[in-house]
Parts: structure tokens; sequence; C-alpha cells
């Protein structure tokens, strides 16, 4: 089976803090990622920062806690997260903590996507 390297690419951390570069849809090519996927309307979280310019939660000073803001708590991440078994919450921790290239490096290690749980 032919793995594609993962390489750390803060260009391909998502608004929420998953990582894209390690995303399988995403190395076949079948995804161009959180900021390049125009289809992605439904998702609040990619309209709040694209509307605020930011890169991620990360810059957001409305919410301190991420639990309260609607965007990034819905039902349908936290749906995802159980599935998936995704801890956004502790990527933006990470992020806010060690910067995004740090971020990108330690997810690229480890080849994941999403903190674990």
């Amino acid at each position: 089976m032919d793995t594609k390297q993962i390489k750390a690419n803060t260009d391909n951390i998502a608004f929420c803090g998953l990582y894209c570069e390690a995303c399988g849809k995403y190395q076949k090519g079948k995804c161009p990622g959180c900021a390049g996927n125009e289809k992605a309307t439904w998702c609040g979280i990619r309209k709040c920062c694209m509307t605020n310019g930011f890169k991620s939660c990360v810059e957001c000073k409305t919410y301190t806690d991420l639990h309260e803001c609607k965007d990034f708590h819905n039902p349908i991440s936290r749906v995802i997260g159980f599935v998936f078994r995704s801890d956004r919450f502790g990527c933006i921790d990470y992020i806010k903590k060690n910067g995004y290239d740090n971020f990108a490096k330690h997810m690229a290690e480890q080849g994941r996507m999403s903190m674990k749980r």
C-alpha cells in the first residue's frame, strides 16, 4: 500500500483546528482541505472564520471558552467528533499554547488529523 508522506503544512490546518494534511480524503485528492473547500457552505465554523478574517478559532476573542460558541460546539460537530474520535478543542488549545507551526509538525509526526481524546 502506497501511503503519502504527511508534511507539516500550516496552510492545511482547518478553521476548527483539525489537520487536513493527515486526512485520507485530502491525501487521495478528493478534498482540497478546509480553506479551499468551497462546497463546505454548511460549516458555520468556516463561515465565521472567513467572515472575521481568522486563520482559525484560535484568533477568536469573543469566546474564551469554545463550548459557548454555537458555531464551534454545534450538534453536527459533536456527532462528527464522537464518530471520528476527534478533539477539536484539544487541537485549538494546542495551537494556542504552541503555535501553528508546532501544531502542524506535531500532527505530521503523529500522522493524525486531530489530537487524541
